[in-house]
């Protein structure tokens, strides 16, 4: 694992565009007017001719990119989560899923940590509305490596990919021996058999920190990073459920219908454990610092372990 330094994944989706744009000429991006806060800004600097900016109309953003998907382009189309994933859902579903189009979606300032702006643009619903489409790749990553690689995934990648970036900077956790990232594909971070804690987005820093407070209390967690919601990681999550026995979910989103409802959904069909998960608990969000809020909401290191320690002691 790297060190101490922190980086927005809205930041590294920014660069990482650039650095795709530079080999590939079929990318584009499209903007809901939004451009400094998506960090889209970042490519329009350097290929001011390949973005475009669709104004505050994001079904339009997302009719515009399926139409020059179809003329051989690799548009990536970008606003905040709530008007990507909720504003914009019909045309994401019939314009871009059921032809399965190859656009990618990159929605930013997702959940909890979005903050100051309050419980109508604190989308905690993007992972199940989007995971309901058929067809339609599901990806959160962790952080800036991971945010970089998903990107480039996503471009290789034929077809509709729906990617949520965050607002708040969060750890890089991984360095230079990291792997690199496949659609479909989650990895170990590390091992133990006490119980699996099952991780996305900023959330997999918090299970680390987790895994390090019941070490201190002589319990082995394996922590597992998914940025790969949908499809997901069959085999490393069974695993998990076969060789720990309990599973804690963690995930910056509702607990209906995000990470947590598709690992009990195959672990109760394959290999029936007990699941916990932590998540937003079928409440709105509301304004404040995105640090307290998510420490309000249970989204913390201190609320996973102890979820964990009562799922272990059988509560």
């Amino acid at each position: 694992m790297a060190g101490t330094n922190k980086i927005a994944t809205r930041e590294s989706y920014g660069n990482a565009l650039v650095e795709l744009a530079a080999e590939h000429d079929d990318i584009i991006v499209l903007d809901a007017d939004l451009a400094g806060a998506t960090k889209t800004g970042i490519f329009r600097k350097a290929y001011p001719d390949r973005h475009f900016n669709c104004g505050i109309a994001e079904a339009d953003l997302i009719d515009v990119s399926a139409g020059l998907s179809t003329m051989g382009f690799v548009p990536f189309c970008s606003t905040f989560a709530m008007f990507a994933a909720g504003r914009a859902f019909e045309q994401v579903r019939n314009t871009l899923g059921y032809p399965h189009l190859n656009v990618k979606v990159c929605a930013t300032h997702g959940g909890i940590s979005v903050g100051e702006d309050g419980a109508s643009h604190q989308c905690c619903e993007d992972f199940a509305l989007m995971r309901s489409i058929p067809g339609m790749v599901v990806l959160c990553p962790s952080d800036d490596i991971e945010a970089r690689a998903a990107v480039k995934a996503a471009y290789e990648y034929s077809g509709p990919v729906y990617i949520r970036f965050g607002r708040s900077a969060v750890p890089v956790i991984h360095d230079s021996s990291y792997a690199g990232f496949t659609i479909g594909k989650a990895e170990m971070l590390r091992e133990g058999s006490d119980a699996a804690l099952i991780a996305t987005g900023l959330m997999t820093a918090e299970a680390l920190a987790a895994a390090d407070m019941l070490e201190a209390r002589g319990i082995h967690a394996r922590v597992i990073n998914v940025c790969s919601i949908k499809p997901l990681d069959e085999e490393i999550v069974l695993a998990a459920a076969g060789e720990c026995g309990r599973i804690v979910t963690c995930e910056e989103h509702s607990v209906i219908g995000g990470l947590g409802d598709a690992v009990c959904a195959l672990v109760s069909e394959r290999c029936p454990v007990p699941v916990r998960r932590v998540g937003v608990n079928d409440v709105f969000g509301h304004s404040g610092p995105a640090a307290n809020l998510l420490r309000e909401f249970g989204l913390s290191a201190e609320n996973i372990a102890k979820t964990a320690m009562e799922l272990i002691q059988g509560n």
